[in-house]
């Protein structure tokens, strides 16, 4: 083999695992209308790996055969507003919202301490489901600045302004909205229903910071309450 031939498929080999690598770090998701998207904002306890091999025996089974599929899940690796600190944020789906719902509300009956198995595992539970109005797909890139944001609004007036001078803002300091997401449900025991989710990138730390800077300026008298993550 000559030469030529031998850089010709090193080059090959070395572009293709750097695009394998690339696209490695993009998480793709796809729904379909009338699916249920979850989203989970978890803080698991230290020295909890049995108790979850054991919960994963127990009540997986029962909500794979309600149509549960995980999706992906990213670190959180930074609260930059808001009053919790979760470590994870996870996204699963269901079919539908009767099994979604039949899941939570009927556990008990296969699985009796179903709740108190969570309890030890977790500090922090938190749920909020979305019935798909549409199909939908996106894109999250871990090479970007990811940051998921909730608000609880107090004023309909004052919040949608507050919203829209958010959203210009952001496209003022070259962020992406990937998702918005609004009429989210959430069972009794993991209660989070903000108003509004937003799942937003920038091309880096600082150009997010711009936007962080301008959004804390802003009137926020519509705001109730708003949680904020940087995920990785």
């Amino acid at each position: 083999m000559t030469y030529l031939k031998i850089l010709s498929l090193l080059l090959f080999y070395l572009m293709f695992t750097s695009n394998l690598a690339a696209q490695s770090n993009i998480k793709t998701i796809r729904l379909e209308k009338g699916e249920i998207l979850d989203i989970l904002l978890l803080t698991t306890k230290t020295d909890t790996e049995k108790a979850f091999e054991n919960y994963k025996k127990t009540a997986f089974p029962i909500a794979f055969k309600k149509t549960y599929q995980p999706l992906t899940s990213f670190k959180i690796v930074e609260t930059a507003q808001g009053n919790i600190q979760p470590s994870s944020f996870i996204f699963s789906k269901w079919s539908n919202l009767k099994n979604r719902e039949e899941f939570i509300e009927k556990i008990e009956d296969a699985v009796p301490d179903f709740h108190l198995q969570r309890r030890n595992i977790w500090a922090l539970f938190n749920l909020t489901y979305y019935e798909m109005a549409n199909d939908i797909s996106f894109n999250i890139d871990k090479d970007k600045y990811n940051v998921v944001t909730a608000y609880w609004k107090k004023e309909d007036r004052s919040f949608k302004n507050f919203m829209t001078l958010w959203l210009q803002k952001l496209t003022l300091t070259g962020g992406t909205t990937i998702l918005q997401l609004t009429n989210g449900k959430s069972a009794m025991g993991y209660y989070y229903n903000p108003d509004i989710v937003l799942i937003t990138h920038w091309n880096s730390k600082k150009d997010f910071e711009a936007f962080r800077k301008e959004n804390l300026k802003m009137n926020h008298k519509g705001v109730l309450h708003v949680n904020q993550f940087i995920l990785n």
